[in-house]
């Protein structure tokens, strides 16, 4: 692909981010900073300036980049923030909250997908990001509490863990559902005195699934 066509997929992205609700400046900027085609391999590589999800190894999806952006904006990250990522999957969504936050700590169930994810983020400099192979749903309470938490796995109620490991004030967006068909993205904020939730859209996400992938 030419520059100039490269150069007009990207304008058509973020014109399409703006159009879906993606309105924060900051989030915005960051998608045009963090090139998606960088995690989009194979196959579906000239699709990645496109408005859609696209399948990556292990089962797992790329998640659709408006939605990437509205999950982000709903963070209403500061910059100085301390994340926690659920799912790394290909590690575009990490990568755009590295733009946006102090640290990252990332985690993913499958092995190939961190170690992947990691090649990417050292060809990019991204050195505040830390990717691990973990389970997920139990978050990473070495390095708790954190200031923001998200999850791109769907659960049907937010895991406890996470919820204990969430700052005072901070905040998860996470999706929530009891099938791939029906579930919400929701916000999740730590108050003194307990949980406020905020719905925010319908979405769909592969499932939030326990212990170590095979592979």
């Amino acid at each position: 692909m030419s520059e100039d066509a490269l150069s007009e997929r990207k304008m058509q992205f973020l014109y399409a981010l703006r159009s879906r609700g993606v309105t924060d400046t900051s989030v915005l900027n960051a998608m045009e900073k963090i090139d998606r085609g960088a995690f989009v391999r194979g196959l579906f590589q000239d699709r990645a300036y496109e408005d859609m999800p696209l399948p990556i190894p292990c089962g797992q999806t790329i998640s659709q980049p408006s939605v990437v952006g509205l999950m982000t904006q709903a963070l209403r990250l500061t910059g100085r923030d301390k994340v926690l990522e659920v799912g790394t999957g290909s590690g575009y969504q990490a990568a755009i909250l590295s733009a946006l936050s102090r640290r990252v700590y990332t985690v993913d169930r499958h092995r190939r997908l961190v170690r992947e994810a990691r090649e990417v983020f050292d060809a990019m400099n991204l050195t505040n990001i830390t990717a691990f192979t973990a389970d997920g749903s139990f978050g990473l309470p070495d390095q708790a509490p954190f200031d923001r938490i998200l999850v791109t796995a769907a659960a049907e109620d937010p895991p406890g863990p996470l919820l204990a490991q969430l700052k005072t004030g901070g905040i998860m967006v996470l999706p929530v559902g009891q099938s791939d068909h029906v579930q919400s993205l929701i916000r999740v904020t730590r108050t003194e005195s307990g949980f406020d939730y905020d719905e925010l859209r319908p979405v769909r996400f592969v499932p939030l699934v326990e212990g170590l992938g095979k592979e």
